[in-house]
């Protein structure tokens, strides 16, 4: 059975961590495109009734759904709130996630387990519920994992590793559903580094305060690609170059990101910036919410051409190709005076005559050649006849 995937127009979308950073950017390009409904779905309850206030306000119907995806009881109520608002839902973006900053052996196990029972088991379960809903009327699921699902952060080990088992159920899931003929598209998302408080709410174990490897890109990018793919039929979609290169450099050459990554990877990800504390350390309990951005000075950029490539692949196709057509005539452009110049014509053979002279050697030892008989000599008159030599 094909995949079933609606405008953007007709559907009701289901949203978790949808408070602050990447979901919150996406609640609200969801509601600029005219979505039919969303479901809001985070810890902090009075940010995200602040969160659907506005978008009301600005006519998007929008639920708020105070609701922990590592309860799958709490997954439930948002798909039967869903049900129960909107008779349904068309599109379920996984996007909640806690962070952690550390050396594993600092880390405490405990704070590991939760942050996979958020970054993971939170996708699982919330993809499962919404797969089981969506079997028959088709539709998106959409989970949102990270560059680092290709290959780890030093210092963010835990993080990464959640984000590799992300990206491995997502890839299982979408080839049973396909199997099964079930009308799903399943879309992983893969974000470089994202200017949002991310940074403010992980726990760190760090002696500085956190931040994530430069370029950092807008959170309104992740939104676009998210939005896309609930009309698109894709299996990822990355932002950012940067992070891009990090796992390519991971397959070629996996030493030496190791190594470049032990050097800077201290650097990279803290600084001397004060943060928000009052958002600092969500792995258990909700913190401050509401903001798209971190606090963290520079301004991240607003466009990826790497975004753009994989949104418009043919369209980028012939671009690329009218690149290299123009490079390949300036390459050429000094050799086309030589490659001008026409080929002289070879010269016509004259055409026989009827009539040869016989031609042939006397014989004698010498390669002269003599005239057969009945030639007319053209000697003068009185020479005589040619003496034959012996």
């Amino acid at each position: 059975m094909p995949v079933r995937q609606k405008p953007v127009e007709e559907q009701v979308i289901v949203i978790t961590g949808a408070s602050s950073g990447i979901g919150l950017a996406t609640a609200h390009h969801f509601a600029s495109r005219g979505a039919k409904g969303l479901v809001l779905a985070a810890r902090n309850e009075e940010a995200l009734r602040k969160v659907a206030d506005e978008l009301g306000r600005n006519g998007t119907r929008a639920v708020a759904v105070p609701a922990d995806v590592s309860k799958r009881e709490d997954l439930e109520r948002i798909a039967s709130t869903a049900i129960d608002t909107f008779g349904g839902f068309d599109t379920w973006v996984n996007d909640a996630a806690v962070a952690l900053y550390g050396t594993v052996d600092k880390i405490p196990l405990d704070d590991q387990r939760q942050l996979f029972e958020v970054n993971y088991w939170g996708v699982v379960n919330g993809s499962l519920i919404a797969a089981e809903h969506l079997r028959n009327r088709g539709g998106t699921i959409i989970n949102v994992g990270s560059v680092l699902s290709e290959r780890t952060m030093i210092l963010q080990t835990p993080y990464s590793a959640s984000k590799h088992a992300v990206k491995a159920f997502t890839d299982g899931l979408r080839m049973e559903l396909e199997d099964q003929g079930a009308p799903i598209a399943v879309t992983l998302i893969k974000p470089s580094s994202i200017d949002t408080p991310y940074v403010e709410h992980a726990r760190n174990y760090l002696d500085k305060e956190t931040a994530v490897p430069p370029p950092t890109y807008d959170p309104h990018l992740v939104a676009k690609a998210i939005v896309f793919a609930s009309e698109h039929q894709r299996r990822e979609l990355t932002i950012g170059f940067g992070g891009w290169m990090i796992g390519a450099m991971g397959k070629v050459a996996p030493r030496l990101l190791d190594k470049a990554m032990e050097v800077t990877g201290y650097g990279s990800q803290t600084t001397n910036q004060p943060e928000r504390r009052q958002m600092r350390d969500n792995l258990y309990r909700a913190r401050e919410d509401g903001d798209m951005y971190s606090s963290l000075p520079g301004e991240p950029r607003k466009t990826s051409l790497l975004l753009e490539a994989q949104l418009h692949p043919f369209a980028t196709a012939a671009v690329l190709a009218g690149i290299g057509a123009a490079v390949a005539g300036l390459v050429l452009a000094p050799f086309a005076p030589f490659a001008g110049r026409a080929r002289r014509a070879p010269r016509a053979k004259r055409p026989m005559p009827r009539y040869q002279p016989t031609m042939r050697r006397t014989g004698n030892g010498h390669d002269k050649r003599t005239l057969g008989p009945g030639h007319i000599s053209q000697r003068a008159l009185g020479e005589g006849r040619p003496q034959p030599r012996h």
